[in-house]
C-alpha cells in the first residue's frame, strides 16, 4: 500500500467514530450559514433488484448467543424524553446535520445514524426527515448507495475522502428500517435495504476462517490492502441491528455476524486487562493491528453497549469491562492493553451511562437515579452514548429502572 494510502488509512481510522479530540487538538470554528450546504438534487438510483446469488448466503439459524430477530422495535421509546429534546437542540442543525462538537464541529455518517435512531425513538418524525435530508444530500455522494464518512464544515470540498464507514452505513440502514416500522412509509424500507444490501456486497466476507466478518469500509481492510488484513473493527458490530436488517435484507447472514462478533469478542482479549483493541488483524489468530496504537479506546467503549442493547452474551462477556469500569468513580480510561495501563480518562458524565448498562445487563443491578438525566453542557459522543444506553435499558432491562 503506497504511503498516501497508508496515511489516508490512518487519517480515517483516527476519526471515523467521531473520536473526542483534545480542545487543543479541535478548534471549534464559528458556525454560520455559509457552512450548510445546499442540498444537492437526488441522483438516479439503480432499481431495487434481487441480491446475486453470488454475493448473498441464506441466514441460518442462530445459535444461542445469538438471538436473531429478538430485538425489539424502537419506534416511541424515548418519546417525551427531555433528554432527546436537549440533544436535538444541541447537536441538530436546522438543515439536520448532527455536529461533532468535540471534533471540530464535523459530522459524519455514524452520527447522522445515531440522530436517525434517536428521532425514531422520539417518535419525533419531523427531526428524522431533516436528519436524513440533510446525509442524503451530503453524504450520499458515492457512485454506489453507500455513505461518504466524514463531512467537514471548513474545508471546500466538504467530503475529501470518499471511502465509507460500515458502522455509519448500518446505522443509517437500521435507523431507516426502525422508521419504516413505526410510520408505515415504504420509501424508507426501500433506502434501508439498498444501503444494507451494499453493505453485504462490500463489506461482508462470508467465507473467512473466523466466520463472517465485517469490513470497517469498502476500501482498505482487506487482506488485500493490507499484509495483515483482513482488518475488523469489533465496535462496527451493531448487534441490534443486525438483528433487524434482515427486515429488509433476508439474504444475507445477520446471524451468522452475531455469532463471529461475540466468538471474536472472546478471543480479542489482549493483554492483562483483557480488553479488545480498536483496530484486530484477522490474518491469523485475532492479534492487535499493526501501525495501530494497541488501545482500548473511543471506539471500543460501545462493544459493551451492542452486546447489551442486543440482549446477548454472558456474564464473564462483560466481565472484563465491569473489572475496568466499576473502580474507576464514573470516569472511563483509555486503556493500553499491552500492560492494562490507563493513558487517559474519559470525564463527561454521559460516559458512565455505559458503565450502568454493563451493570445492569451482566447481573440486574438497578441504574442510578439520575440515569437519565442528560447533561446540557456535555459534547456530542457522550450524551449520544448517554441517551444510547437509555434506549437500551427501556427496551431490554426496564427491570434496572425500577426502584
Amino acid at each position: 500500500m503506497s504511503l498516501r494510502a497508508s496515511l489516508t488509512l490512518l487519517a480515517f481510522a483516527a476519526g471515523i467514530a467521531g473520536l473526542p479530540a483534545r480542545a487543543q487538538d479541535a478548534p471549534r470554528p464559528a458556525r454560520g450559514p455559509a457552512q450548510e450546504p445546499t442540498r444537492e438534487a437526488p441522483r438516479p438510483r439503480a432499481p431495487d433488484v434481487a441480491v446475486p446469488s453470488a454475493t448473498a448466503l441464506p441466514a441460518v439459524a442462530a445459535g444461542a448467543d445469538a438471538k436473531s430477530g429478538a430485538a425489539p422495535a424502537l419506534g416511541g421509546v424515548l418519546a417525551g424524553s427531555p433528554g432527546w429534546r436537549t440533544y436535538r437542540a444541541r447537536f441538530v442543525t436546522e438543515q439536520g446535520r448532527i455536529v461533532d462538537t468535540a471534533n471540530g464541529a464535523i459530522s459524519h455518517s455514524e452520527g447522522q445514524g445515531y440522530g436517525m435512531l434517536l428521532a425514531v425513538a422520539a417518535d419525533d418524525r419531523a427531526s428524522f426527515e431533516r436528519i436524513w435530508g440533510w446525509t442524503r444530500a451530503n453524504l450520499m455522494v458515492r457512485t454506489d448507495e453507500l455513505l461518504a464518512w466524514r463531512w467537514a464544515p471548513d474545508k471546500r470540498p466538504a467530503v475529501a475522502d470518499m471511502n465509507d464507514a460500515s458502522d455509519g452505513d448500518l446505522l443509517v440502514a437500521w435507523a431507516l428500517t426502525e422508521a419504516a416500522e413505526a410510520w408505515g412509509e415504504g420509501a424508507y424500507r426501500t433506502a434501508a435495504r439498498r444501503i444494507a444490501v451494499e453493505v453485504g456486497r462490500k463489506a461482508m466476507l462470508f467465507k473467512d476462517p473466523h466466520g463472517p466478518l465485517l469490513l470497517p469500509a469498502a476500501a482498505g481492510f482487506s487482506a488485500a490492502d493490507r499484509p495483515d488484513g483482513p482488518l475488523v473493527n469489533l465496535s462496527y458490530w451493531i448487534f441490534p441491528a443486525f438483528q433487524r436488517l434482515d427486515i429488509v435484507a433476508p439474504e444475507y447472514d445477520w446471524s451468522g455476524l452475531i455469532r463471529s462478533g461475540t466468538d471474536l469478542l472472546r478471543q480479542a482479549r489482549f493483554g492483562p486487562s483483557r480488553l479488545p483493541t480498536e483496530w484486530i488483524s484477522m490474518k491469523a489468530e485475532p492479534r492487535p493491528a499493526d501501525g495501530f496504537p494497541a488501545l482500548f479506546s473511543y471506539n471500543a467503549i460501545r462493544v459493551p453497549l451492542y452486546l447489551a442493547w442486543a440482549g446477548l452474551g454472558r456474564e464473564d462477556d462483560y466481565a472484563p469491562f465491569r473489572t475496568l469500569w466499576d473502580t474507576a468513580d464514573g470516569r472511563l480510561p483509555i486503556v493500553e492493553t499491552r500492560d492494562g495501563r490507563p493513558v487517559e480518562w474519559l470525564t463527561e458524565k454521559g460516559y458512565g451511562a455505559l458503565s450502568a448498562l454493563v451493570a445492569c445487563a451482566a447481573t440486574g443491578k438497578p441504574v442510578p437515579e439520575d440515569f437519565e438525566t442528560v447533561q446540557d453542557g456535555e459534547n456530542y459522543y457522550p450524551t449520544t452514548l448517554h441517551l444510547l444506553s437509555m434506549v437500551a435499558v427501556r427496551t431490554r432491562y426496564p427491570s434496572c429502572l425500577k426502584r
